[in-house]
């Protein structure tokens, strides 16, 4: 499946994905920030949503938690590991209501449905009911991770993914627009990949999902996109056929 678009008679672009994943980093919502949540950031990226929604994509979203606090480094600092992850996967729900807030703000019909059970806050996981929330045009946003410690929010995304039959990931990046050869933000000479293969990305270690995350991707032949999101209307504009990105696939 390309990236491709046609133009509607009311000049609309129309996408040939239908479904996908939207998997941003906690650290995408600090704005300027060096810690928590800054609204108008929240809000900026809702409103990038909405672009999409507006096209009549279906959309998931997985959000990480490294705004609040990051499981790995808690267990560096000597916090036991399980704990350490678990309160991970809490901060992934508060941004996850975050994010609902602001997209309902905007018109924009959503559910945070959690891997752990929180009846009072947000729908448990049910695959079917999940399905039906994105038939009805329902942003499904998918908090807690898997539910289980030692899982990154990149395999949650995945795994997610494939379970609600999405077409693509698209990962928002901050300060880069795909994959490069090497940090672009450290080395000048870094290249950037049109596109590159799920296993080139493991041998050569490119930083863009953890292992067992792009091992997912390439076992269920998940297309990954990856650009970036502080660029103003590039989610849009990429399912439009537009932009700058780096496609991952088999």
């Amino acid at each position: 499946m390309t990236l491709s678009a046609t133009n509607t008679t009311d000049e609309t672009p129309k996408t040939t994905y239908k479904r996908v994943m939207l998997k941003i980093s906690g650290e995408a919502l600090m704005g300027d920030q060096g810690f928590g949540l800054h609204p108008p950031t929240v809000q900026r990226i809702a409103q990038e949503v909405k672009s999409v929604h507006d096209l009549g994509v279906e959309i998931c979203m997985v959000i990480g938690g490294g705004n609040i606090f990051r499981g790995l480094s808690g267990s560096a600092q000597g916090m036991e590991r399980t704990t350490a992850d678990y309160m991970g996967m809490l901060a992934t729900v508060m941004n996850a209501l975050a994010m609902q807030s602001a997209l309902e703000g905007l018109g924009v019909f959503t559910r945070v449905i959690s891997a752990i059970r929180m009846d009072e806050v947000c729908e448990p996981y049910i695959r079917r009911r999940a399905v039906r929330h994105l038939e009805k045009k329902r942003v499904c946003i998918f908090a807690a991770g898997t539910g289980n410690p030692y899982f990154t929010t990149d395999t949650a995304a995945t795994l997610r993914a494939n379970e609600m039959a999405c077409e693509a990931i698209f990962m928002g990046k901050n300060g880069v627009d795909g994959v490069y050869d090497k940090d672009p933000k450290i080395h000048a000479d870094a290249v950037r990949y049109d596109s590159v293969t799920y296993d080139d990305v493991l041998a050569k270690r490119l930083k863009v999902m953890d292992a067992s995350a792009i091992a997912l991707a390439r076992d269920n032949n998940l297309p990954l996109i990856v650009f970036g999101l502080d660029e103003p209307g590039g989610f849009r504009g990429i399912l439009a056929g537009e932009g700058t990105y780096t496609k991952v696939q088999g």
